[in-house]
């Protein structure tokens, strides 16, 4: 009898074509980002974040009339059922933002009454309101952790905007307005990451968006995925003073130990978002007069780039911005899924429209067939 001849396994899937789509093209030679083939430079310079909800969900920049009306249907989206809200309030303010949300989005299931119907309508709601609640939730953990209440979302305003003012429980400045949109317009939609993979391999089993979108958040949690931009401030934090960098990252270097923020699977040069992210860094800390952090993470560049020829990826600035904007670090991870959560959803939609299982083979690599041997005769 002929063996079976075995193939070969790719380690993390690298290279791999798994699907197609039309949602997002990451372009790693040439350090490119596409969303429905936009560039994002172009969308980070002139489009609000609702127009890139409205492109990713539709293909289509809109009109004026359809930014209007999807502006309105998100922040009439914004409000939690009251037993979640009740639930946030009981949680120990220890718990980890991202464990919270994981579970408060798959909690949200519950309350909507077309969460296991599969129409293109009601899959569209359904991204409306992941969309607009999880921001929501992530505000709503943060001021209960304290005491606090909750702002109600103010209908004249955008979805980052009303997301970073109920978070911070108050007004929030043009400039930091303006850093919450561009946060949220870089870390919309990339590719098939893991996260979004994650999502689209749990809508292919026909799976509801919720249960799709709550996968999405465990897998962005992990430190080498979302929870990097985590990992970058309490990288800053440990370093302490610029005079420590040199020390630090050759410490980092000579142990072989990844510098958190540095390096990707797929770009080969800069990371477009990256190039943003540090502007906005810089134009928040000249306003705040505070650019210790992004004055050390210049320094932390520039040696990391000089060592080993890497560039910093959308995780290292953006916990500078982050900082800026007076988010705690344990709740960095949850401002990316409150961007994300439109190309999430963006993908699930899709996967649904043309959907079939997500089914990959395993190279066995362990011994068979084995003999086995009656418990009354193992040693």
């Amino acid at each position: 009898m002929a063996e079976e001849t075995r193939p070969l396994a790719t380690r993390g899937l690298e290279g791999v074509i798994a699907a197609e789509t039309r949602v997002g093209y990451v372009d790693g030679i040439n350090g490119k980002l596409y969303y429905r083939g936009f560039d994002v430079n172009e969308l980070a310079a002139k489009a609000s974040y609702v127009e890139v909800v409205h492109l990713l969900w539709e293909d289509e920049l809109p009109t004026s009339k359809e930014l209007e009306f999807l502006r309105t249907e998100l922040i009439m989206e914004m409000n939690l059922p009251q037993p979640l809200m009740a639930w946030l309030k009981r949680i120990p303010k220890k718990t980890h933002p991202m464990v919270v949300l994981r579970s408060a989005v798959s909690d949200l299931a519950i309350y909507d009454r077309e969460a296991l119907e599969d129409s293109p309508r009601a899959n569209r709601n359904k991204a409306i309101r992941l969309t607009a609640k999880i921001p929501t939730i992530i505000a709503a953990y943060h001021r209960a952790a304290q005491g606090l209440p909750l702002l109600e979302p103010d209908h004249k305003k955008g979805l980052p905007e009303n997301f970073l003012r109920m978070f911070l429980g108050r007004e929030v400045t043009g400039e930091e307005v303006n850093a919450i949109e561009l946060m949220f317009i870089l870390h919309a939609e990339h590719g098939f990451n893991a996260s979004t993979f994650a999502a689209r391999v749990t809508a292919g089993t026909l799976a509801d968006m919720y249960a799709a979108v709550t996968t999405a958040i465990g897998t962005l949690m992990g430190p080498l995925h979302g929870g990097a931009n985590q990992r970058v401030m309490q990288m800053l934090t440990e370093i302490g003073r610029p005079e420590d960098v040199d020390d630090y990252i050759d410490g980092l270097l000579a142990r072989k130990e990844r510098v958190m923020g540095f390096g990707h699977r797929v770009y080969k040069v800069e990371d477009p978002r990256a190039r943003h992210l540090r502007k906005a860094a810089a134009k928040l800390c000249e306003r705040n007069k505070e650019c210790f952090y992004v004055n050390m993470s210049d320094l932390i560049e520039k040696k990391v780039k000089k060592a080993k020829g890497i560039y910093p990826n959308v995780d290292f600035y953006s916990a500078s911005v982050q900082h800026s904007l007076q988010i705690p670090v344990e709740f960095y991870t949850t401002l990316f899924a409150a961007s994300r959560v439109s190309g999430w959803t963006a993908h699930v939609l899709e996967q649904y429209s043309d959907n079939r299982l997500i089914r990959p083979r395993s190279a066995f690599v362990g011994r068979y067939p084995r003999d086995f041997t009656p418990i009354s005769k193992r040693k």
